[in-house]
């Protein structure tokens, strides 16, 4: 069409066809840009609470030399807590999506934006938007001229609320410092030997030395521990040398462990005379030695000095048969190599089960024979105005399909590594593959191949398309449950496992468990679906809730004919009915034969007993809790503490003091137990088979902020997992608790960070672990400080600036006036967030 201004009957419409003109080059310029020309600010403005929404404020700055027009264009972008939709007094408008996805509209009365001008946009948020994890993520620019091209906002700043504006106040200094003030200084010859704690050991006399590789005597099954031997040993000595240790050999060899039956015990002697001899019930125990061969080792790792080791004599084996790391590989992706070095860690801190996440809402990450679309769909994300071809952009990863967190995969090879190289560590992989609910990238697949497949292509969808769209419960994703009344649904899930149990198989690693899901499907997803009333018709069930029995038989069914056991979220053993016009939970009566393991995570208030009450009704419950146990969280309610917070804040010690057989007790000194709670019945105990630290990956977009988040808390869990019931946990008399528990925080933090981080550093291992910001406090006119873990190096500045590696070292109190600020270091010169505190 070509406008002219005699189209128009009044110099007000010439004017309207001119800014047209102006307003479509401009679109069409942002178009061809791969950035948009756009300064982005998110600050808050007024922190909310659980109760009231916080408000908050974009602002946006126009970097480029021509006008941001008044209408034709939006901003989108991710924020995992949420945001107002409404219209703002600013001319704009806030829309969702979907799930955690929005969008900025100008709306009418919006003005253009000048080259060099910036607007504030407000907007609100429901929770408390209390650290940078809450704050929008992603953000980019899409012009209604190009709506399949999203531009991103390269110069995007979240400016951080300060711990004065918290509604949660983050701990100051000199809280710190008290937390910290009833750890004792533990010398290194005092601490165990080995991590975690051995069961017993004997320490002997003299030493052994190793002046060349000693000759390695290992029984034939023993060739993958042999070898692994090998490596340990190898940094110690001088490449070149062929030659042998003389007489005194590393003797690996199966057999009875003297008292111990778990299959991962073994007994590890260091002889002066006779060398180090590892004996193990079975190959994964002989691997368990060797991590604690490892702690023996000397921690200067110079080549050609050769090893000395102390005489000493352990028996050992793990509390729990159960020790488990979860990983979610969906919500960003990392691939094979960050899994890789996960089992390094597993494996050093002798955990046994890699749970691991590959399907949710927002991605498939696992190739599956068959069903191409899975991972050529479901594993991309990518702006798009319908998500005709991929996925829309989740956790911020932005308009580009090619963003190495938002899409990606492991294909056959990659999973088949992975269980290879966890294997030879002894490290069990049990896979989740979620349903019915958290299916919606599974869904959309599903529905892509019935769009563009042959003829089988209606043959695995996943939703009964005549369930009315607007029916569906109004939850963050309107399509994420599978439908249980859909013979295609189970064609579905029989074919996905067949292929997992195949994959297992050419590793020549057998699927014993497979992890399901259960978790959180929305009240009334199957309501309105005529499907799901034909089968209860045709069952006799009076509620949808029933429907999910008839759901999980007939996938136990499915995984039994495969030879595998099911595993879940406490949900799949769980049934919610009502007391007192309450909403509680119980053990479902209709599964607790089946042989399923249940993670419980909910330990939430009204909550906290519900694993006991599992556990005692006859499940299999590994400890899942969300308080102690959930990685995610962040440390504190500092607002440079990465992490989320609707559990809990969980510090180092919040996990250390975990006590998985009474949790019920009033607090971890008083050992009280709660008349309102289930203690943990004899038989119940027999059905508590071990713990798990989970690490849900929303906010994991750097690799960095792995290791972070999950180190040194693994260490408690790995602690707790394998070592005995700590004896203040099993202390009566309220009056001794307090300093048995004294004592062992001590013994266990001085071990940490004498013993364990730096030998992590000493290896090169890669772990860019968390390293505590220390405590501070006035005593008179000096400045006293202290760690959470000892052994780090503190300096200190005391003109307010953040002090380097050439800082000088905190010797005793510091008398220097100013505004002091002390941080830790480690043995490589990489530093801690550092603490302020002024000394007039």
């Amino acid at each position: 069409m070509t406008i002219t201004a005699r189209t128009f009957s009044s110099r007000r419409a010439q004017r309207r066809c001119a800014f047209a003109f102006v307003v479509l080059a401009m679109l069409q310029a942002m178009t061809a840009l791969a950035a948009a020309p756009l300064q982005l600010l998110w600050q808050t403005t007024k922190i909310g609470t659980k109760e009231s929404p916080s408000d908050a404020v974009f602002v946006l700055t126009n970097s480029d030399t021509r006008p941001l027009p008044a209408s034709g264009w939006a901003i989108y972008f991710n924020c995992l807590a949420g945001a107002v939709e409404a219209e703002s007094l600013a001319h704009t408008r806030i829309e969702r999506v979907n799930h955690g996805f929005y969008r900025l509209v100008p709306s009418a009365g919006f003005q253009p934006i000048a080259p060099g001008e910036s607007v504030r946009l407000p907007l609100q948020h429901p929770v408390s938007m209390f650290n940078i994890d809450k704050a929008p993520k992603g953000p980019y620019f899409v012009s209604d001229a190009d709506p399949e091209t999203g531009h991103a906002i390269a110069d995007y700043r979240i400016v951080l609320p300060t711990p004065a504006e918290q509604a949660d106040r983050p701990p100051d200094a000199q809280e710190i410092f008290e937390r910290n003030s009833t750890i004792a200084d533990v010398p290194v010859a005092d601490l165990p030997p080995a991590f975690p704690t051995p069961r017993r050991f004997t320490r002997g006399k003299g030493s052994l030395r190793w002046p060349a590789p000693p000759r390695i005597e290992a029984d034939a099954d023993l060739a993958n521990e042999a070898e692994q031997a090998r490596e340990l040993l190898a940094p110690y000595f001088d490449p070149h040398t062929r030659r042998h240790a003389n007489g005194m050999p590393l003797a690996l060899r199966l057999g009875k462990v003297d008292g111990e039956t778990s299959a991962e015990a073994y007994e590890l002697t260091v002889d002066a005379r006779k060398g180090v001899r590892i004996t193990g019930n079975t190959a994964a125990g002989m691997a368990r030695g060797l991590q604690s061969l490892r702690d023996l080792l000397p921690l200067s790792r110079k080549t050609g000095e050769g090893v000395k080791l102390a005489a000493i004599s352990l028996v050992d084996a793990p509390r729990f048969p159960y020790r488990g790391f979860m990983f979610d590989a969906v919500r960003n992706f990392h691939d094979k190599h960050t899994v890789f070095k996960l089992l390094d860690l597993m494996a050093r801190y002798k955990l046994n089960t890699l749970h691991f996440h590959l399907t949710d809402d927002e991605g498939w990450r696992l190739e599956i024979a068959g069903l191409p679309e899975l991972t050529a769909y479901g594993a991309r994300r990518g702006h798009s105005s319908n998500e005709a071809e991929y996925l829309y952009p989740a956790y911020g990863s932005g308009p580009d399909v090619n963003d190495a967190r938002g899409s990606g995969y492991y294909s056959r090879a990659d999973y088949i590594e992975i269980l290879r190289y966890a294997a030879a560590r002894h490290i069990e992989v049990i896979p989740e593959i979620e349903m019915p609910g958290h299916a919606r990238a599974a869904i959309k697949a599903m529905d892509y191949r019935a769009r563009h497949g042959g003829a089988d292509a209606g043959a695995f969808v996943l939703t009964d398309p005549d369930t009315p769209p607007d029916a569906l419960p109004p939850q963050s994703y309107r399509r994420n449950v599978m439908n249980p009344a859909m013979e295609s649904t189970y064609a579905f899930i029989d074919r996905v496992v067949a292929d997992i149990v195949a994959m297992h198989k050419e590793a020549g690693v057998a699927l014993t468990a497979l992890h399901v899901g259960g978790d959180e499907v929305p009240e009334g997803s199957w309501d309105h679906s005529p499907a799901v009333q034909a089968l209860m018709q045709e069952r006799h069930l009076d509620s949808t809730a029933k429907v999910w029995d008839v759901f999980y038989d007939r996938v136990d069914r499915i995984l039994r004919a495969h030879g595998v056991i099911a595993a879940g979220w406490e949900e799949l053993g769980a049934l919610r009915t009502k007391l007192r016009d309450k909403s509680v939970l119980i053990p479902n009566p209709a599964f607790v034969q089946r042989g399923f393991t249940l993670q419980v995570w909910n330990n939430i208030r009204g909550n906290e007993d519900l694993a006991y009450r599992l556990a005692n009704a006859g499940y299999d419950v590994v400890l899942s809790s969300g308080t102690r146990l959930y990685a995610d969280m962040a440390y504190s309610a500092d607002p440079d503490e990465p992490g989320m917070n609707w559990a809990a804040y969980i510090d180092l010690d919040d996990i250390f003091d975990f006590i998985p057989l009474d949790a019920t007790r009033k607090n971890v000194l008083d050992p009280t137990p709660d008349p309102a709670l289930n203690g943990l019945t004899d038989y119940g105990a027999q059905h508590l088979r071990g713990i798990e630290m989970t690490l849900f990956g929303e906010n994991l977009r750097d690799p960095a902020r792995i290791d972070y988040l999950l180190m040194p808390r693994l260490l408690a869990v790995a602690e707790m997992g394998w070592a005995r019931d700590p004896e203040w946990a099993q202390i009566a008399d309220a009056t001794r608790v307090a300093s048995a528990h004294q004592a062992a925080w001590s013994i266990f933090v001085n071990q940490i960070g004498k013993r364990v981080l730096p030998r992590l550093d000493a290896e090169h291992a890669g772990i860019a672990y968390r390293i505590p910001t220390p405590g501070a406090k006035r005593v008179g006119n000096a400045v006293q400080v202290n760690m959470q873990i000892p052994g780090f190096t503190l300096r200190y500045r005391s003109d307010g600036g953040e002090p380097d590696a050439s800082s000088p070292v905190v010797e005793g109190a510091l008398v220097e006036k100013g505004s002091l600020r002390v941080a830790a270091f480690n043995a490589e010169g990489r530093r801690g967030r550092s603490v302020q505190i002024e000394n007039p």
